[in-house]
């Protein structure tokens, strides 16, 4: 009995090393799991031609560049490095999902 729980023990402790070993694997179970309830949502509204993909996508790009204008005090050039794109796109994409340049981002 004392070898069966050591043994749970170890595995758990495997599986914690694997989680912090690996966060992408951790978020993306996260992402999955929120994505399930943002489609049910979505896809409730009974509409007969879906645009679910770039509707979720859109959502997800916009909280992205809100996140990064925030962390960068506004600041556009940081807010792209940040996401690891150029400012210049960074600054196209943002007039397309309607994002202001305040430095108000909630």
């Amino acid at each position: 009995m004392l070898q069966k729980m050591r043994s749970k023990k170890h595995n758990k402790s495997e599986m914690v090393m694997n989680v912090k070993a690996t966060p992408y694997v951790a978020v993306e179970e996260i992402m999955e799991k929120k994505l399930e309830d943002i489609t049910t949502i979505l896809s409730s509204s009974g509409d007969r031609k879906s645009k679910l993909y770039e509707e979720v996508l859109s959502m997800v790009e916009k909280g992205l560049f809100k996140i990064a204008l925030r962390r960068s005090n506004g600041v556009k050039s940081s807010a792209a490095v940040f996401l690891g794109i150029n400012r210049n796109t960074f600054t196209d994409k943002m007039a397309k999902l309607g994002i202001s340049c305040g430095k108000n981002h909630k």
